[in-house]
């Protein structure tokens, strides 16, 4: 019986580490729901914005890192207005693009807040990551509002901070 029980635990473990570590979460099927295709652009505001996003941050030296679990929240602000998030693109510490996450125009209801995860095991972006975001709203709206929300835990430790989204101009896109 032990040894039946012995090899049930290693058939389970065996696949458990076969499972494919997810590094970042976005309910697809809620995001499809969301598309939408802008018509009369002309008379929307565009904008850009940059967020920084730590996957890593350094810890004594610069050779002891601690990954962080990072929560990107896209917020309108607005009571009455949707916001619309045309592309949003991940990059690495050297300044490549490593994910889209956003290529199709969604919206973002009046008051709304949607969420990217970034999961604590995915390193690409390292310590100096960072998100684009092409956004359009309606003219004299607020602009939307990006903040991350980064957070580790380690027995009874635990290390949390954030960073707001900067508006940057088209010049330096």
């Amino acid at each position: 019986m032990k040894n039946i029980i012995c090899i049930l635990c290693l058939t389970l473990l065996n696949q458990s580490c076969k499972d494919k570590v997810k590094k970042s979460s976005m309910d697809q099927l809620n995001w499809e729901k969301r598309t939408i295709v802008l018509k009369q652009t002309d008379s929307l505001t565009r904008g850009t914005t940059y967020l920084s996003v730590y996957s890593q941050i350094y810890s004594q030296t610069e050779h002891r890192a601690h990954d962080l679990t990072a929560t990107l929240s896209i917020r309108n602000t607005n009571k009455m207005d949707t916001v619309f998030i045309n592309k949003a693109v991940y990059f690495d510490t050297e300044g490549h693009a490593i994910r889209t996450y956003i290529d199709k125009t969604i919206f973002i209801a009046p008051m709304e807040t949607v969420e990217i995860i970034i999961n604590e095991r995915d390193k690409a972006g390292g310590t100096g990551a960072n998100m684009l975001f092409d956004w359009t709203i309606m003219p004299n709206s607020n602009d939307p509002y990006f903040e991350a929300i980064m957070i580790s835990t380690s027995g009874q430790q635990g290390l949390s901070f954030t960073t707001q989204g900067k508006k940057i101009s088209p010049n330096d896109n």
